[in-house]
């Protein structure tokens, strides 16, 4: 045996594998590779954390060199607008203008009169399928909490009388003032998704490389991912448990969120009752739909329109999208059909054969 050529073989051998054991300690420290302009290999740490926030589950992932630092301060933000956007939370904004309904105006926030003039937007371009005064149809069926139930359709009608966005005043000085007593404001169908766009705002102020948000579903990304390339985000399967897709998005800065039957309900007598409730009917939304997304560079848009569209149906939805700049949607529909924007041809792929894909 030629035992210089052992004893180097051996050397060798050692020196492969204490690479890899050094690539896996790298990989144990959350470092990724990518490339810059110029082609030079730059480490870049990745942080992740997750939180329940404003009523659901926030994950949030920084690519960044200053990684830690930038996650805490996102994190930071979401609790902060919590405090003033949660209705529950005692001494919040929203909570002071519910319990000064009829009575008198609210000085709030900036960041919550601003929410406000985003809310009444979406009631006028929906024509109020979109009503952040919805609060007492959702308190009344209580759907998600311990007190869900179908209401007699006496306590409906009464309730219906409640709600009206007209009667939600923005007055001067960031004042708010709801004008019935018996009132109140529920911003769950957009809050989230403007806590994402601040959340942007944030990274993009401090020219973070790529980051992913996940707000229970309604997912933001900031650029493209590390390696360079587009984000692919997943559309859950209405008709399967979480996790499972119905379609995936490709793309950089832009938003996903989508609303379904599948996220709150209960079930009655054969019928399930979910948590989009129809400002006009009284009811838990009920047009065909199934499921509803809306991909756009900002996430109060896609997270209102998401809902809004829900309610609206598949013509009405698409009727009032068309004159809207950098708004893409998907319906799906309980006859296993797709109704998508056709923008998304080329970015959109589908994992489910039996769906019929109708692209408007």
């Amino acid at each position: 045996m030629n035992y210089k050529r052992f004893a180097f073989a051996i050397i060798i051998l050692l020196i492969i594998l204490t690479g890899v054991y050094f690539i896996s300690d790298i990989n144990n420290e959350e470092i990724s590779q990518i490339n810059n302009e110029n082609n030079n290999n730059i480490a870049v740490k990745q942080s992740e954390g997750s939180e329940f926030l404003m009523n659901t589950l926030v994950r949030v992932r920084i690519h960044d060199e200053n990684s830690e630092e930038i996650l805490e301060g996102a994190l930071s933000r979401i609790r902060d607008l919590e405090k003033v956007l949660s209705k529950t939370i005692e001494g919040s904004d929203i909570y002071k203008i519910n319990l000064n309904a009829g009575n008198k105006p609210v000085l709030v926030d900036k960041r919550t009169y601003e929410l406000l003039e985003e809310a009444l937007f979406f009631a006028e371009k929906t024509n109020g399928s979109f009503d952040p005064t919805i609060g007492p149809l959702v308190t009344l069926w209580g759907i998600g909490t311990e007190n869900e139930r179908v209401p007699s359709q006496e306590e409906i009608n009464n309730t219906i009388k409640k709600i009206n966005y007209n009667n939600l005043a923005l007055m001067d000085d960031y004042n708010v003032y709801l004008k019935n007593e018996e009132m109140s404001i529920d911003l769950g169908a957009i809050a989230k998704g403007y806590a994402a766009d601040k959340i942007i705002t944030y990274l993009n102020e401090n020219d973070v490389e790529s980051a992913f948000i996940n707000m229970g579903g309604n997912v933001s990304v900031h650029r493209k991912k590390v390696d360079g390339s587009l984000w692919n985000i997943g559309i859950q399967d209405p008709d399967r448990t979480r996790g499972n897709i119905i379609a995936a998005v490709k793309g950089e800065d832009i938003s996903v969120v989508t609303s379904g039957n599948y996220e709150r309900y209960f079930t009655e007598n054969g019928i399930r009752y979910h948590h989009i409730i129809d400002p006009d009917s009284g009811y838990p939304a009920k047009n065909g739909i199934i499921s509803s997304t809306v991909i756009s560079n900002d996430s109060s848009y896609a997270d209102a329109l998401s809902t809004s569209l829900y309610i609206m149906g598949v013509e009405k939805s698409f009727e009032l999208v068309k004159n809207m700049d950098n708004i893409n949607i998907v319906l799906i529909t309980e006859d296993d059909k797709a109704y998508v924007s056709e923008d998304l041809k080329d970015k959109i792929t589908f994992t489910v054969d039996e769906l019929e894909v109708i692209y408007k």
